[in-house]
């Protein structure tokens, strides 16, 4: 992991291959459009958030009940100097389960703070997993949001 990447955690009561699940629904706490697959490794989807904004991504690894890695092919964030800022980072969601919780830290190694969108990417993957996919994964509903830009 890069020093210095964006992470937060939560904890849920929930199995972790039951999390694993539900996070590879994307939409369905990431209030977002979707098109493809993100459930199964070497999979590509993409997401996109309004405008010419999008993200295209490859499951790099996906270990069930353990560990999600998502890696950022390309992408267009009209709204920043670097378009493409996100290009080549990864999403990493790794989960530990025991006594009948889980926890999953989120990482999205390649967003430090040196990068122009840190202050604003950073608050939005506060929201979309300490708020969003919590609420998905314990009640089923996500926290869906307008993006930060």
């Amino acid at each position: 992991m890069k020093k210095n990447s964006f992470t937060t955690n939560i904890r849920i009561h929930n199995g972790a291959n039951e999390a694993i699940q539900k996070i590879t629904n994307i939409p369905g706490w990431w209030g977002i459009s979707f098109e493809g697959n993100a459930d199964k490794e070497n999979a590509k989807f993409s997401i996109k958030m309004g405008g010419d904004s999008f993200f295209h991504l490859n499951v790099e690894k996906l270990l069930p009940g353990k560990k999600i890695v998502w890696t950022v092919l390309d992408c267009n964030m009209p709204w920043y100097s670097d378009k493409h800022e996100w290009t080549n980072t990864k999403l990493i969601f790794e989960l530990a389960e025991k006594d009948g919780l889980t926890d999953i830290i989120f990482t999205h190694e390649g967003l430090t703070p040196e990068i122009e969108c840190y202050k604003d990417c950073a608050s939005g993957w506060t929201h979309w997993i300490q708020t969003s996919l919590f609420s998905y994964l314990t009640n089923g509903t996500g926290v869906f949001r307008p993006a930060t830009k």
